[in-house]
């Protein structure tokens, strides 16, 4: 059954019967990257406690490839009854629809926003043999050595190589870019010194940064992070104005009946306030965050034009 003729035949429900029988069947989450990620853990927090609640299951299915655009091709023309549902970051919502030519589908016009789930700021860190100590330290160190000095990311068009990309712009650096296919290469790369820096997601960095295997400089989000209360933004340190990172949501495909939507993003934010979900999440090193649909549509809409700015700047762009 296409999407139009069921939407039509959703139509002809009274909105308010359909919500109180939603669920009626299991629901799936899609993760549009490998298991065991930031994003495949939070859909798993977040789905188990919705299972308990609706008393279906939800299933958790990972679609990865092309930087979370196959996964979210496969949400994006699914049957929209709420039953299906994706868990997307910023890399799927804010990045790609910039970065990539061609996509399959639209970040704003296919998909119906549930809430922000989860912040996780990225963090700078540096190989010790590096003499810089802070932020500024950093930047006159790359300005006195233009071109000199690498840095690797998990990968083209990662939030840690546009985080990278809009930090040299905004502070007139030069640094060449080595993408990894993934970050446990970046992060044993920086520690052995084969690279001098790299921007990325803060929990893998967390214990080498502790146990004083690297130094961390600064996270990239707008305020410090209760994870590493110590560590200053890049913003506080230097960089007035610099805020990214990487965030997580839940979004159903368009076409979802609002009452259910409401319904989704009222659980959502329950599941995020519980002690136990919000110390998990504490654990990944990010922070639970929660909203209306209307605020995590905004968020998305704010997202996709900042990083198309830094697209641009940069001139990146995949196929």
């Amino acid at each position: 059954m296409n999407k139009i003729k069921y939407l039509s035949i959703l139509s002809l429900w009274p909105a308010t019967i359909l919500a109180q029988a939603y669920p009626t069947k299991p629901i799936r989450i899609i993760v549009a990257y490998t298991p065991a990620g930031t994003t495949d853990i939070l859909a798993r927090v977040v789905g188990q406690k919705m299972s308990d609640s609706f008393a279906q299951p939800v299933i958790i299915e990972n679609r990865p490839g092309v930087n979370g655009n196959i996964g979210t091709d496969v949400a994006a023309k699914a049957t929209p009854d709420g039953h299906t549902l994706l868990m997307v970051t910023a890399g799927t919502h804010g990045i790609n629809p910039s970065l990539y030519r061609k996509l399959g589908w639209d970040a704003v016009k296919d998909f119906a926003p549930i809430s922000l789930v989860a912040n996780v700021p990225n963090i700078l860190v540096v190989n010790n043999s590096v003499p810089a100590k802070s932020v500024k330290d950093f930047i006159a160190h790359l300005k006195a050595n233009p071109d000199k000095f690498n840095y690797g990311t998990p990968g083209n068009g990662s939030t840690g190589h546009l985080s990278m990309e809009m930090f040299k712009a905004m502070t007139g650096t030069r640094v060449q870019h080595i993408p990894y296919k993934g970050s446990a290469g970046v992060l044993a790369d920086v520690i052995g010194g084969q690279i001098a820096a790299t921007i990325d997601n803060l929990p893998p960095y967390l214990p080498q940064v502790k146990a004083g295997k690297i130094r961390g400089l600064a996270v990239t989000s707008a305020k410090r992070s209760a994870v590493v209360p110590d560590i200053p933004t890049i913003a506080e340190a230097a960089v007035a104005g610099y805020s990214a990172g990487s965030w997580f949501g839940l979004v159903a495909p368009a076409g979802v009946p609002k009452p259910v939507i409401d319904k989704l993003a009222a659980e959502t934010q329950r599941i995020l306030k519980l002690p136990d979900v919000a110390e998990r999440v504490a654990g990944l090193g990010a922070e639970a965050v929660g909203g209306t649909p209307e605020q995590f549509a905004g968020y998305i809409k704010s997202e996709i034009a900042k990083w198309a700015k830094v697209v641009k700047e940069a001139n990146v762009e995949l196929q």
